[in-house]
Protein backbone atom coordinates (compact mmCIF):
# COMPACT_ATOMS: atom_id res chain seq x y z
CA UNK A 1 0.00 0.00 0.00
CA UNK A 2 1.17 3.52 -0.73
CA UNK A 3 1.93 6.07 1.94
CA UNK A 4 -1.12 8.04 0.81
CA UNK A 5 -3.36 5.06 1.43
CA UNK A 6 -1.72 4.46 4.80
CA UNK A 7 -2.55 8.06 5.70
CA UNK A 8 -6.18 7.59 4.71
CA UNK A 9 -6.49 4.36 6.67
CA UNK A 10 -4.99 6.07 9.71
CA UNK A 11 -7.59 8.81 9.32
CA UNK A 12 -10.37 6.21 9.43
CA UNK A 13 -8.90 4.79 12.62
CA UNK A 14 -8.56 8.21 14.20
CA UNK A 15 -12.11 9.23 13.26
CA UNK A 16 -13.90 6.01 14.13
CA UNK A 17 -16.11 7.94 16.56
CA UNK A 18 -17.61 9.72 13.56
CA UNK A 19 -18.47 6.36 11.96
CA UNK A 20 -20.21 5.30 15.16
CA UNK A 21 -22.12 8.59 15.29
CA UNK A 22 -23.15 8.22 11.67
CA UNK A 23 -24.45 4.70 12.25
CA UNK A 24 -26.37 5.83 15.33
CA UNK A 25 -27.95 8.61 13.25
CA UNK A 26 -29.01 6.13 10.58
CA UNK A 27 -30.44 3.75 13.17
CA UNK A 28 -32.51 6.58 14.66
CA UNK A 29 -34.57 6.73 11.45
CA UNK A 30 -37.44 4.28 11.93
CA UNK A 31 -37.45 2.31 8.67
CA UNK A 32 -38.82 -1.18 9.43
CA UNK A 33 -40.37 -3.19 6.60
CA UNK A 34 -43.07 -4.18 7.10
CA UNK A 35 -44.86 -1.82 7.43
CA UNK A 36 -42.49 0.07 5.03
CA UNK A 37 -43.37 3.37 3.28
CA UNK A 38 -41.24 5.08 5.94
CA UNK A 39 -37.78 5.65 4.44
CA UNK A 40 -38.21 9.13 2.93
CA UNK A 41 -36.62 11.01 5.83
CA UNK A 42 -33.68 8.61 6.07
CA UNK A 43 -33.14 8.72 2.32
CA UNK A 44 -33.19 12.52 2.30
CA UNK A 45 -30.47 12.40 4.96
CA UNK A 46 -28.40 10.04 2.78
CA UNK A 47 -29.00 12.19 -0.30
CA UNK A 48 -27.88 15.33 1.52
CA UNK A 49 -24.80 13.55 2.88
CA UNK A 50 -23.85 12.49 -0.65
CA UNK A 51 -24.65 15.91 -2.06
CA UNK A 52 -22.28 17.56 0.42
CA UNK A 53 -19.52 15.24 -0.83
CA UNK A 54 -20.00 16.43 -4.41
CA UNK A 55 -22.15 13.59 -5.74
CA UNK A 56 -24.78 14.01 -8.43
CA UNK A 57 -28.06 12.86 -6.90
CA UNK A 58 -30.83 10.81 -8.47
CA UNK A 59 -33.81 10.21 -6.18
CA UNK A 60 -37.15 8.68 -7.10
CA UNK A 61 -40.06 6.94 -5.38
CA UNK A 62 -40.17 3.18 -5.71
CA UNK A 63 -43.34 3.41 -3.63
CA UNK A 64 -44.81 6.57 -2.08
CA UNK A 65 -42.73 7.24 1.02
CA UNK A 66 -40.00 4.80 -0.06
CA UNK A 67 -37.52 6.43 -2.47
CA UNK A 68 -34.27 5.12 -3.88
CA UNK A 69 -31.20 7.36 -3.71
CA UNK A 70 -28.25 7.12 -6.10
CA UNK A 71 -25.18 9.33 -5.75
CA UNK A 72 -22.70 9.47 -8.65
CA UNK A 73 -19.09 10.57 -8.28
CA UNK A 74 -17.74 11.00 -11.81
CA UNK A 75 -14.22 9.72 -12.38
CA UNK A 76 -11.52 11.97 -13.80
CA UNK A 77 -10.69 9.38 -16.48
CA UNK A 78 -13.77 7.19 -16.38
CA UNK A 79 -13.52 5.68 -19.84
CA UNK A 80 -10.14 4.14 -19.11
CA UNK A 81 -10.61 3.03 -15.49
CA UNK A 82 -12.85 0.59 -13.68
CA UNK A 83 -16.19 1.76 -12.32
CA UNK A 84 -17.83 0.55 -9.12
CA UNK A 85 -21.29 0.34 -7.58
CA UNK A 86 -21.61 0.34 -3.79
CA UNK A 87 -25.08 -0.86 -2.81
CA UNK A 88 -27.01 -1.12 0.43
CA UNK A 89 -30.60 -1.03 1.66
CA UNK A 90 -31.92 1.47 4.18
CA UNK A 91 -34.97 -0.55 5.27
CA UNK A 92 -34.57 -2.82 8.30
CA UNK A 93 -36.33 -5.87 9.70
CA UNK A 94 -39.74 -5.53 11.31
CA UNK A 95 -40.12 -4.92 15.04
CA UNK A 96 -42.90 -6.68 16.93
CA UNK A 97 -44.74 -5.19 19.94
CA UNK A 98 -43.40 -6.32 23.27
CA UNK A 99 -39.88 -7.17 22.15
CA UNK A 100 -37.37 -6.80 24.99
CA UNK A 101 -35.19 -3.99 23.63
CA UNK A 102 -33.13 -2.25 26.29
CA UNK A 103 -33.98 1.29 25.19
CA UNK A 104 -36.02 0.74 22.06
CA UNK A 105 -34.90 -0.50 18.64
CA UNK A 106 -34.35 3.00 17.23
CA UNK A 107 -32.55 4.48 20.24
CA UNK A 108 -29.04 3.10 19.71
CA UNK A 109 -26.71 2.20 22.57
CA UNK A 110 -22.89 2.26 22.33
CA UNK A 111 -21.10 0.16 24.93
CA UNK A 112 -18.63 -2.68 25.43
CA UNK A 113 -17.30 -2.33 21.89
CA UNK A 114 -20.66 -2.73 20.11
CA UNK A 115 -23.49 -0.58 18.79
CA UNK A 116 -26.97 -1.90 19.62
CA UNK A 117 -30.05 -0.99 17.59
CA UNK A 118 -32.28 -2.23 14.79
CA UNK A 119 -30.32 -2.34 11.54
CA UNK A 120 -26.81 -2.13 13.03
CA UNK A 121 -25.92 -5.54 11.58
CA UNK A 122 -28.47 -5.64 8.76
CA UNK A 123 -27.38 -3.33 7.26
CA UNK A 124 -27.05 0.27 8.29
CA UNK A 125 -23.58 -0.59 9.58
CA UNK A 126 -22.52 -1.32 6.02
CA UNK A 127 -24.18 1.87 4.78
CA UNK A 128 -22.50 3.98 7.47
CA UNK A 129 -19.04 2.57 6.73
CA UNK A 130 -19.48 2.99 3.00
CA UNK A 131 -20.70 6.57 3.35
CA UNK A 132 -17.74 7.37 5.57
CA UNK A 133 -15.38 6.03 2.90
CA UNK A 134 -16.66 8.83 0.68
CA UNK A 135 -16.30 11.33 3.53
CA UNK A 136 -12.62 10.43 4.05
CA UNK A 137 -11.90 10.74 0.34
CA UNK A 138 -13.61 14.12 0.12
CA UNK A 139 -11.87 15.49 3.20
CA UNK A 140 -8.48 14.46 1.79
CA UNK A 141 -9.13 15.76 -1.72
CA UNK A 142 -9.07 12.34 -3.36
CA UNK A 143 -10.35 12.33 -6.95
CA UNK A 144 -11.08 8.88 -8.34
CA UNK A 145 -10.11 8.03 -11.93
CA UNK A 146 -13.11 5.69 -12.35
CA UNK A 147 -16.80 6.33 -11.65
CA UNK A 148 -18.27 5.49 -8.24
CA UNK A 149 -22.03 4.94 -7.96
CA UNK A 150 -23.49 4.81 -4.47
CA UNK A 151 -26.95 3.21 -4.17
CA UNK A 152 -29.10 3.46 -1.04
CA UNK A 153 -32.15 1.40 -1.90
CA UNK A 154 -35.41 0.37 -0.28
CA UNK A 155 -37.44 -2.80 -0.03
CA UNK A 156 -34.86 -5.55 0.44
CA UNK A 157 -36.51 -6.88 3.59
CA UNK A 158 -39.83 -7.49 1.83
CA UNK A 159 -38.64 -8.41 -1.65
CA UNK A 160 -39.48 -5.04 -3.23
CA UNK A 161 -36.14 -4.91 -5.03
CA UNK A 162 -35.16 -1.28 -5.08
CA UNK A 163 -31.90 -2.60 -6.47
CA UNK A 164 -33.72 -4.07 -9.46
CA UNK A 165 -35.11 -0.61 -10.22
CA UNK A 166 -31.55 0.78 -10.17
CA UNK A 167 -30.54 -1.82 -12.75
CA UNK A 168 -33.63 -1.10 -14.86
CA UNK A 169 -32.88 2.63 -14.64
CA UNK A 170 -29.61 1.96 -16.43
CA UNK A 171 -27.05 2.04 -13.62
CA UNK A 172 -24.20 -0.33 -14.38
CA UNK A 173 -20.52 -0.69 -13.55
CA UNK A 174 -17.58 -3.04 -13.92
CA UNK A 175 -18.29 -4.42 -10.44
CA UNK A 176 -20.72 -4.05 -7.54
CA UNK A 177 -20.15 -4.51 -3.82
CA UNK A 178 -23.29 -5.10 -1.75
CA UNK A 179 -22.34 -4.03 1.78
CA UNK A 180 -24.85 -6.34 3.47
CA UNK A 181 -24.27 -8.59 6.47
CA UNK A 182 -21.43 -11.02 5.76
CA UNK A 183 -19.12 -10.96 8.84
CA UNK A 184 -16.46 -9.59 6.42
CA UNK A 185 -16.62 -12.72 4.26
CA UNK A 186 -16.65 -12.22 0.49
CA UNK A 187 -19.84 -13.97 -0.50
CA UNK A 188 -22.17 -15.11 -3.20
CA UNK A 189 -25.60 -16.52 -2.49
CA UNK A 190 -28.17 -19.03 -3.52
CA UNK A 191 -31.49 -17.82 -4.82
CA UNK A 192 -35.02 -17.77 -3.42
CA UNK A 193 -38.33 -17.63 -5.22
CA UNK A 194 -41.84 -17.93 -3.83
CA UNK A 195 -44.79 -19.33 -5.70
CA UNK A 196 -48.49 -20.06 -5.37
CA UNK A 197 -49.90 -23.40 -6.51
CA UNK A 198 -53.68 -23.48 -6.94
CA UNK A 199 -56.00 -26.46 -7.24
CA UNK A 200 -59.52 -25.44 -8.28
CA UNK A 201 -62.65 -27.43 -8.97
CA UNK A 202 -64.85 -26.30 -11.88
CA UNK A 203 -67.91 -27.11 -9.72
CA UNK A 204 -68.93 -26.47 -6.13
CA UNK A 205 -70.50 -29.33 -4.16
CA UNK A 206 -72.48 -29.51 -0.92
CA UNK A 207 -70.89 -31.44 1.90
CA UNK A 208 -73.79 -33.88 1.70
CA UNK A 209 -72.60 -35.13 -1.71
CA UNK A 210 -69.25 -36.38 -0.41
CA UNK A 211 -70.49 -39.96 -0.14
CA UNK A 212 -71.22 -39.94 -3.87
CA UNK A 213 -67.64 -38.86 -4.61
CA UNK A 214 -65.86 -41.54 -2.63
CA UNK A 215 -68.14 -44.60 -2.97
CA UNK A 216 -68.09 -46.97 -5.91
CA UNK A 217 -70.98 -46.12 -8.18
CA UNK A 218 -71.59 -42.77 -6.55
CA UNK A 219 -71.62 -41.15 -9.96
CA UNK A 220 -70.12 -37.76 -9.01
CA UNK A 221 -66.79 -36.83 -10.59
CA UNK A 222 -65.66 -34.39 -7.93
CA UNK A 223 -62.95 -34.00 -5.34
CA UNK A 224 -61.81 -31.96 -2.40
CA UNK A 225 -59.20 -29.46 -3.56
CA UNK A 226 -57.56 -29.73 -0.13
CA UNK A 227 -57.11 -33.49 -0.45
CA UNK A 228 -55.71 -33.12 -3.97
CA UNK A 229 -53.30 -30.46 -2.72
CA UNK A 230 -52.05 -33.02 -0.21
CA UNK A 231 -50.89 -35.15 -3.15
CA UNK A 232 -49.07 -32.15 -4.60
CA UNK A 233 -47.36 -31.46 -1.27
CA UNK A 234 -46.21 -35.08 -1.19
CA UNK A 235 -44.85 -34.66 -4.72
CA UNK A 236 -42.96 -31.51 -3.74
CA UNK A 237 -41.36 -33.43 -0.88
CA UNK A 238 -40.26 -36.16 -3.31
CA UNK A 239 -38.67 -33.58 -5.62
CA UNK A 240 -36.98 -31.85 -2.66
CA UNK A 241 -35.41 -35.18 -1.60
CA UNK A 242 -34.35 -35.85 -5.20
CA UNK A 243 -32.59 -32.48 -5.33
CA UNK A 244 -30.84 -33.21 -2.03
CA UNK A 245 -29.40 -36.39 -3.54
CA UNK A 246 -28.53 -35.09 -7.02
CA UNK A 247 -27.54 -31.43 -6.49
CA UNK A 248 -24.61 -29.87 -4.67
CA UNK A 249 -22.50 -26.72 -4.73
CA UNK A 250 -19.11 -25.99 -3.15
CA UNK A 251 -19.49 -24.18 0.15
CA UNK A 252 -23.20 -24.98 0.53
CA UNK A 253 -24.42 -27.64 2.96
CA UNK A 254 -25.96 -30.63 1.25
CA UNK A 255 -29.73 -30.32 1.11
CA UNK A 256 -29.70 -26.54 0.73
CA UNK A 257 -32.11 -26.79 -2.20
CA UNK A 258 -35.43 -26.82 -0.36
CA UNK A 259 -39.13 -26.51 -1.13
CA UNK A 260 -41.03 -25.23 1.89
CA UNK A 261 -44.85 -25.52 1.87
CA UNK A 262 -45.19 -22.37 3.95
CA UNK A 263 -48.87 -21.40 3.86
CA UNK A 264 -52.01 -23.25 2.80
CA UNK A 265 -55.42 -21.69 2.21
CA UNK A 266 -58.56 -23.49 1.11
CA UNK A 267 -62.21 -24.30 1.52
CA UNK A 268 -65.27 -22.15 2.19
CA UNK A 269 -66.74 -23.60 5.39
CA UNK A 270 -67.86 -26.94 6.80
CA UNK A 271 -70.99 -27.26 4.63
CA UNK A 272 -69.01 -27.34 1.36
CA UNK A 273 -66.55 -29.65 -0.31
CA UNK A 274 -63.42 -27.52 -0.68
CA UNK A 275 -63.52 -26.26 -4.26
CA UNK A 276 -60.22 -24.36 -4.14
CA UNK A 277 -56.93 -24.71 -2.33
CA UNK A 278 -53.85 -22.52 -2.61
CA UNK A 279 -50.35 -23.38 -1.43
CA UNK A 280 -47.59 -20.80 -0.91
CA UNK A 281 -44.14 -22.31 -1.29
CA UNK A 282 -40.63 -20.94 -0.78
CA UNK A 283 -37.90 -22.46 -2.93
CA UNK A 284 -34.16 -22.18 -2.26
CA UNK A 285 -31.68 -23.03 -5.02
CA UNK A 286 -27.91 -22.99 -5.55
CA UNK A 287 -25.78 -20.07 -6.80
CA UNK A 288 -25.19 -21.71 -10.19
CA UNK A 289 -28.93 -22.12 -10.89
CA UNK A 290 -31.51 -19.67 -12.17
CA UNK A 291 -35.12 -19.39 -11.14
CA UNK A 292 -36.50 -20.07 -14.62
CA UNK A 293 -34.92 -23.55 -14.68
CA UNK A 294 -36.00 -24.25 -11.10
CA UNK A 295 -39.59 -23.27 -11.92
CA UNK A 296 -39.56 -25.55 -14.95
CA UNK A 297 -38.34 -28.50 -12.84
CA UNK A 298 -41.10 -28.01 -10.28
CA UNK A 299 -43.89 -27.57 -12.82
CA UNK A 300 -42.78 -30.62 -14.81
CA UNK A 301 -42.60 -32.78 -11.70
CA UNK A 302 -45.98 -31.67 -10.36
CA UNK A 303 -47.39 -32.10 -13.84
CA UNK A 304 -46.33 -35.74 -13.61
CA UNK A 305 -48.00 -36.07 -10.22
CA UNK A 306 -51.20 -34.60 -11.64
CA UNK A 307 -51.14 -36.90 -14.67
CA UNK A 308 -51.22 -39.93 -12.36
CA UNK A 309 -54.41 -38.76 -10.64
CA UNK A 310 -57.71 -39.08 -12.59
CA UNK A 311 -59.19 -35.84 -11.22
CA UNK A 312 -56.00 -33.71 -11.31
CA UNK A 313 -55.37 -34.91 -14.85
CA UNK A 314 -58.56 -33.12 -15.88
CA UNK A 315 -58.17 -30.24 -13.40
CA UNK A 316 -54.41 -29.62 -13.31
CA UNK A 317 -52.87 -27.21 -10.79
CA UNK A 318 -51.89 -23.72 -11.87
CA UNK A 319 -48.79 -21.76 -10.82
CA UNK A 320 -47.97 -18.12 -10.13
CA UNK A 321 -44.31 -17.40 -9.43
CA UNK A 322 -42.45 -14.56 -7.77
CA UNK A 323 -43.94 -11.17 -7.22
CA UNK A 324 -42.89 -7.61 -6.56
CA UNK A 325 -43.53 -7.39 -2.82
CA UNK A 326 -44.29 -9.55 0.20
CA UNK A 327 -46.55 -6.68 1.28
CA UNK A 328 -48.45 -6.05 -1.97
CA UNK A 329 -48.75 -9.39 -3.74
CA UNK A 330 -47.22 -11.83 -1.24
CA UNK A 331 -44.39 -12.82 -3.51
CA UNK A 332 -40.69 -12.29 -4.01
CA UNK A 333 -37.66 -13.21 -6.09
CA UNK A 334 -34.04 -13.10 -4.96
CA UNK A 335 -31.85 -14.26 -7.87
CA UNK A 336 -28.76 -16.27 -7.06
CA UNK A 337 -25.28 -14.72 -7.17
CA UNK A 338 -22.28 -16.81 -8.14
CA UNK A 339 -18.96 -15.20 -7.26
CA UNK A 340 -16.03 -15.77 -9.59
CA UNK A 341 -12.95 -16.19 -7.35
CA UNK A 342 -10.71 -15.47 -10.34
CA UNK A 343 -12.38 -12.16 -11.20
CA UNK A 344 -9.90 -9.26 -10.80
CA UNK A 345 -12.30 -7.44 -8.49
CA UNK A 346 -12.74 -10.46 -6.22
CA UNK A 347 -8.98 -10.96 -6.09
CA UNK A 348 -8.37 -7.29 -5.33
CA UNK A 349 -10.99 -7.17 -2.56
CA UNK A 350 -9.50 -10.32 -0.98
CA UNK A 351 -6.04 -8.75 -1.19
CA UNK A 352 -7.17 -5.54 0.46
CA UNK A 353 -8.94 -7.50 3.19
CA UNK A 354 -5.80 -9.51 3.91
CA UNK A 355 -3.61 -6.40 4.03
CA UNK A 356 -5.92 -4.33 6.23
CA UNK A 357 -7.41 -7.02 8.47
CA UNK A 358 -4.17 -9.04 8.64
CA UNK A 359 -6.04 -12.29 8.04
CA UNK A 360 -6.84 -14.41 5.02
CA UNK A 361 -10.01 -13.47 3.21
CA UNK A 362 -12.82 -16.04 3.25
CA UNK A 363 -14.72 -16.44 -0.02
CA UNK A 364 -17.89 -18.46 0.54
CA UNK A 365 -21.66 -18.57 0.13
CA UNK A 366 -24.12 -16.67 2.30
CA UNK A 367 -26.73 -18.83 4.02
CA UNK A 368 -29.29 -16.10 3.34
CA UNK A 369 -30.19 -13.81 0.44
CA UNK A 370 -29.56 -10.16 -0.40
CA UNK A 371 -30.12 -7.83 -3.34
CA UNK A 372 -26.77 -8.99 -4.72
CA UNK A 373 -28.45 -11.44 -7.08
CA UNK A 374 -29.98 -8.60 -9.09
CA UNK A 375 -26.49 -7.54 -10.18
CA UNK A 376 -25.63 -11.06 -11.28
CA UNK A 377 -28.96 -11.21 -13.10
CA UNK A 378 -28.03 -7.94 -14.88
CA UNK A 379 -24.60 -9.28 -15.86
CA UNK A 380 -22.66 -7.12 -13.38
CA UNK A 381 -19.95 -9.00 -11.44
CA UNK A 382 -20.76 -8.60 -7.76
CA UNK A 383 -19.92 -9.71 -4.25
CA UNK A 384 -21.49 -9.34 -0.83
CA UNK A 385 -19.07 -7.84 1.70
CA UNK A 386 -20.16 -6.09 4.86
CA UNK A 387 -19.90 -5.91 8.65
CA UNK A 388 -22.19 -7.73 11.06
CA UNK A 389 -22.91 -11.35 11.93
CA UNK A 390 -26.03 -13.04 10.61
CA UNK A 391 -26.90 -14.30 14.11
CA UNK A 392 -27.40 -10.67 15.17
CA UNK A 393 -29.45 -9.61 12.13
CA UNK A 394 -33.21 -9.35 12.82
CA UNK A 395 -32.58 -10.16 16.51
CA UNK A 396 -33.75 -8.26 19.58
CA UNK A 397 -30.92 -5.96 20.68
CA UNK A 398 -29.32 -6.34 17.23
CA UNK A 399 -25.68 -5.23 17.32
CA UNK A 400 -22.47 -4.79 15.37
CA UNK A 401 -18.86 -4.75 16.57
CA UNK A 402 -17.20 -1.33 16.35
CA UNK A 403 -13.84 -2.96 15.56
CA UNK A 404 -15.40 -4.86 12.67
CA UNK A 405 -17.20 -1.76 11.43
CA UNK A 406 -13.92 0.17 11.36
CA UNK A 407 -12.08 -2.71 9.66
CA UNK A 408 -14.81 -2.88 7.03
CA UNK A 409 -14.54 0.85 6.37
CA UNK A 410 -10.78 0.63 5.93
CA UNK A 411 -10.95 -2.40 3.62
CA UNK A 412 -13.65 -0.82 1.47
CA UNK A 413 -11.67 2.42 1.26
CA UNK A 414 -8.57 0.54 0.11
CA UNK A 415 -10.60 -1.41 -2.43
CA UNK A 416 -12.40 1.66 -3.83
CA UNK A 417 -9.15 3.55 -4.31
CA UNK A 418 -7.38 0.61 -5.98
CA UNK A 419 -10.25 -0.65 -8.12
CA UNK A 420 -11.21 2.73 -9.58
CA UNK A 421 -7.51 3.46 -10.21
CA UNK A 422 -7.05 0.26 -12.22
CA UNK A 423 -7.08 0.71 -15.96
CA UNK A 424 -9.48 -1.39 -17.99
CA UNK A 425 -7.90 -4.15 -20.02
Amino acid sequence: MTADLDQLLAAVEARQGEIVDLLCRLVSFETPAPPARNTAEAQQFVAQYLRELGAEIDIWDVHPGDPNVVGILRGSDAGAHHSLIINGHVDVAAVEPGEAWETGPFRPIVRDGVIIGRGTADMKGGLAGALFVLRIMADHGVALPGDLIFQSVIGEEVGEAGTLQCCERGYTADMAVVVDTSDLHIQGQGGVITGWITVKSPQTFHDGTRGHMIHAGGGVFGASAIEKMAKIIQGLGELERHWAVTKQYPGCPLGSTTINPAVIEGGRHAAFIADECRLWITVHYYPNENFADVIREIEEHIGGVASGDPWLRVNPPTFVWGGTSMIIDRGEIFPALEVDPAHPGTILLATMHERVAAQKAIVDVSPTVTDGGWFGDAGIPAVIYGPGELRHAHSVNEQVSIDQLVTFTKVLLAFVLNWTSTRKQ
